[in-house]
């Protein structure tokens, strides 16, 4: 073969191998490890976990019901990166997202999750009330208050480069934390146009609540968005950018997400019965001057967001972890990962270091 077609073909294959190689540079072990911090809202505390790239192998830890693709306490990549807090949606975990968080920290992102107080798994005694739907984006406040304060973590944070990302009420959360301002008695119309919906089954329960207090139910939510601002500002400045997945917003109107003046990617299931497209994400969009981007996840319903599940948390949640005809979790998380990856280096800057 002559040196010249050898060279030509030695390139080619160079040329062609040149994103894998670079993209497995850029890939470490992840570390795990367990923070709680104070909760400002209701004055206890929350439990959370913060991934981070170390210079150890990948490796796995059984954290019930889950397989995380971390290891515990393993040894730190040096250097400041990039931090992203994910939150949850209502009855959720900390590690509901935790595929994302250790897929963002192979690449070289610091990131940190929480347990909602009064909203979770073991406590809903919050959701629809005050401390939920307006201490939601100061407990993420919080976190990120703890790790650029802790002598540990501020070392492997840039704080001039931090986003959030979340889940249904994560994704409200995340909003809010960007310049988003809700109207809660919005609620009320969307009730009174679907009394069915799973989001109005304590519609009931809350007027008799309400009526108990000698109150109508607009009252009732006309103290919550009195309260909005009890606990401190929603929006944080230190947060330049918002990755929101099938985001409760439908108690958002135009104006209440014009107000978001930082970048925004929108993810949701077309077929998602619970955070309806046409009243959540397809409502929202076009008044967002920010958005960068939206995705539909043909077919998917709504807990198609949640990491996919372990064969015991499938005999567990078995709704939650099943999914329609044709839609695949597994494949779908892998391009979320992707989306978000790629999301948050365009806003916050690479990852990698």
């Amino acid at each position: 073969m002559p040196a010249a077609l050898r060279i030509g073909r030695l390139l080619f294959l160079v040329l062609c191998l040149l994103p894998l190689a670079v993209l497995a540079d850029g890939v470490t072990g992840v570390g795990i490890h367990a923070i709680e911090v104070h909760d400002p809202v209701n004055n206890g505390a929350m439990p959370g976990y913060v991934f981070y790239p170390s210079t150890q192998a990948k490796g796995s830890t059984w954290i019930a019901p889950y397989e995380v693709a971390a290891t515990v306490d393993a040894t730190e990549l040096p250097g400041a990166k990039p931090l992203v807090v994910l939150s949850h949606g209502n009855g959720g975990s900390d590690l509901d997202l935790h595929d994302i968080a250790t897929y963002l920290a192979s690449h070289g992102f610091v990131v940190a999750t929480l347990e909602h107080p009064r909203d979770n798994y073991h406590d809903q005694s919050g959701v629809g009330r005050a401390p939920v739907l307006d201490g939601r984006p100061i407990q993420v406040q919080a976190v990120i208050t703890y790790l650029l304060n802790d002598a540990k973590w501020r070392k492997l944070i840039d704080a001039k480069r931090i986003g959030v990302g979340g889940f249904s009420a994560g994704g409200y959360t995340s909003l809010l934390l960007v310049g988003a301002v809700p109207r809660f008695d919005r609620f009320i119309d969307y009730c009174e146009r679907y009394p069915g919906d799973d989001l109005c089954a304590g519609a009931k329960q809350m007027r008799a609540e309400a009526a108990s207090h000698g109150q109508t139910i607009e009252q009732m939510f006309g103290e919550t968005q009195k309260d909005f601002t009890r606990w401190g500002k929603a929006a944080d400045p230190r947060v330049k950018a918002a990755f929101a997945m099938a985001p409760l917003s439908l108690i958002f109107d135009a104006s209440g997400v014009a107000s978001i003046d930082r970048p925004v990617f929108l993810y949701y299931g077309q077929d998602d019965h619970l955070a309806r497209p046409l009243e959540n994400a397809r409502h929202i969009a076009p008044s967002i001057k920010t958005l960068t981007g939206i995705k539909e996840i043909p077919k998917a319903d709504h807990w198609v967001f949640l990491a996919p599940c372990s064969p015991t948390m499938a005999k567990r949640l078995p709704v939650m972890c099943s999914d329609p005809a044709g839609v695949d979790r597994a494949k779908v998380h892998a391009q979320i990962q992707v989306d978000a990856l790629v999301f948050f280096r365009k806003t916050l800057g690479a990852g990698s270091n």
